[in-house]
């Protein structure tokens, strides 16, 4: 599968030559695929936010380098370049707004790159209805829920056209039913249309859909694999303050107390199966 991000002993540092610098990140390699679904998980502090902001070029590397599509992001020139290839949404869907109407929300980044308005409204038609919110798009984006402002913010940034969208803990600020609605609208668009998902989330149900998972610790990447590979690490995981799959979480308490289930049950049908199979009762 081919290449779309590549970071290269990446380090980030805050304020960097200054009394009070901050290392976060420390010596990233990571490869990211055109098409894949990548979960990012790391306690508080960690480097996530950090790590998603080089993506696009929000950050630039203080030490070894961001590629992004073969442009390094060092080159400031191609700045617009890098962010059409790369979109954001990020956990506050209120400071994503930027228009008073949603079909205006979303024909932002088109009309800041000069695309002609023909293109624009055939643009800006597709994302909402991709998205499921063709009905809402005179609606002014206070009237919407937080689920609807967050698929309003991907609309966005698919009438970028963009190959890959980070998404900085999207569902941390909503209620039950916006978070489904989000994490509904970014399964459909990675497996209808193979948009390249970069997930970031302390949500491990969310990371478990993921085809592949990273676990940042202090900055640097402590563990990686398939959810099934990372989350079977529960003593590893806890070590780091992070939680497991309820699921996993079972499987462990209950092999720890002598019953025999396989290690590697990672959703709650498959919990429910091994559990008939060793014929444990509640």
């Amino acid at each position: 599968m081919e290449e779309l991000i590549r970071l290269e002993d990446l380090s980030y540092t805050y304020h960097a030559g200054q009394e009070n610098e901050r290392p976060v990140l420390k010596h990233v390699d990571l490869s990211i695929r055109r098409g894949e679904f990548l979960a990012v998980l790391g306690a508080n502090g960690s480097g996530k936010s950090t790590l998603a902001k080089h993506l696009n070029a929000i950050l630039i590397p203080t030490g070894g380098r961001c590629i992004v599509h073969g442009i390094d992001t060092r080159a400031t020139e191609e700045l617009w370049r890098i962010r059409q290839q790369v979109g954001m949404v990020f956990q506050n869907p209120d400071n994503q707004m930027v228009a008073a109407v949603v079909e205006d929300d979303v024909a932002f980044g088109p009309e800041n790159l000069g695309i002609p308005p023909d293109e624009i409204r055939s643009r800006v038609d597709a994302a909402l209805r991709a998205v499921g919110m063709e009905d809402y798009r005179d609606f002014a984006p206070h009237r919407l829920s937080g689920g609807q402002k967050q698929r309003v913010a991907i609309a966005g940034a698919l009438a970028m056209e963009t190959d890959c969208i980070v998404f900085d803990e999207p569902t941390a600020m909503l209620d039950p039913r916006g978070h489904e609605e989000v994490m509904a609208t970014v399964k459909q668009l990675h497996r209808e249309r193979g948009i390249t998902v970069v997930y970031i989330t302390h949500f491990m149900e969310e990371a478990a859909e993921a085809e592949r998972v990273i676990v940042l610790e202090k900055g640097s990447i402590a563990l990686q694999g398939t959810p099934r590979e990372v989350f079977t690490q529960v003593e590893q995981l806890k070590r780091m303050k992070l939680d497991v799959p309820m699921a996993a979480e079972m499987v462990y308490r209950l092999r720890q107390k002598g019953v025999k289930l396989p290690k590697d049950v990672l959703t709650e049908e498959e919990l429910a199966e091994a559990l008939c199979q060793s014929g444990w009762k509640m």
